[in-house]
């Protein structure tokens, strides 16, 4: 654990490759004791996961919590929608600007805070192909001086 009290559990390197993230925020997350338990054990993945709207709170569906192992009648679905909490008006906000054409809301990452479980998610615009192709070009770049600079030393 860091020195703020974070432990990383998930991260979502995907949404990283196919957006561009232009807002970034903060959401607790409701979940059950079992997944709690699961997420300690670092058994989550946000790889297919979303964020939707629905009777004005907000969800994030696709995200897979594996069963724990000793819950046995009280694991829930691993694939369930759960309801991320925000302040309302942040929420309005998001979804206010995720209305434009091309926004949508992903989460990039799921962590403890101190004893909290929470999910940082982003307000996003898809990247086109050449957007990606330019990416992985400057990666392999900046990846190629480095191993040189490894190299002299």
């Amino acid at each position: 654990m860091s020195k703020d009290g974070i432990k990383l559990i998930a991260n979502n390197k995907k949404a990283f490759h196919d957006y561009f993230i232009e807002d970034t925020y903060e959401a607790g997350i409701e979940l059950a004791g079992t997944e709690v338990k699961s997420m300690r054990l670092g058994k989550c993945n946000l790889k297919d996961s979303y964020v939707h709207e629905y009777k004005g709170d907000i969800y994030v569906a696709g995200m897979h919590i594996s069963p724990y192992e000793k819950g046995n009648i009280f694991n829930k679905d691993p694939y369930r929608e759960r309801r991320l909490l925000l302040h309302r008006g942040e929420i309005n906000k998001m979804l206010g600007k995720a209305a434009q054409k091309g926004y949508t809301i992903v989460p990039l990452k799921a962590y403890f805070k101190g004893s909290l479980v929470k999910i940082e998610i982003g307000l996003a615009k898809g990247k086109k192909l050449y957007d990606k192709r330019e990416t992985l070009a400057k990666k392999d770049a900046t990846r190629k001086i480095e191993r040189a600079f490894a190299r002299e030393d």
